[in-house]
């Protein structure tokens, strides 16, 4: 079994900064991409940051230039540096990734438990 463990949530002032993280951990074989979701009270889910396993990122748009996506593969580990925060990233942050594991030897997406963020004064 895989495991996805997030960690780093929280209550920030705006224009303050989080950083999440999310290790994961169990009977991986490879780890492709890696990235993060959020979904806010009355909305769907989107995908806020994406980060492969060559390293190549790409953002949603409302947090270009604020968070930055990073990943350290030796520690299986994908991490979210958010700064300069607003009240409208307030959300529940769900680490997402594709995973090929011993066990069965293919791919499939393991999700995190999430974790809240609330950006709020």
């Amino acid at each position: 079994q895989v495991q996805l463990v997030e960690s780093g949530g929280g209550l920030v002032q705006p224009g303050g900064s989080l950083r999440l993280s999310c290790a994961a951990s169990g009977s991986i074989s490879r780890i492709y991409a890696m990235d993060w979701y959020r979904q806010a009270p009355g909305k769907q889910r989107e995908l806020v940051a994406i980060i492969t396993d060559s390293g190549s990122t790409n953002y949603v748009d409302s947090v270009k230039e604020r968070f930055t996506i990073s990943r350290d593969n030796a520690k299986n580990t994908v991490y979210l540096q958010m700064n300069s925060l607003k009240p409208e990233d307030t959300a529940v942050y769900y680490c997402h990734a594709d995973i090929k594991t011993y066990t069965y030897f293919r791919r499939d997406d393991y999700w995190g438990q999430g974790t809240q963020v609330t950006v709020s004064s």
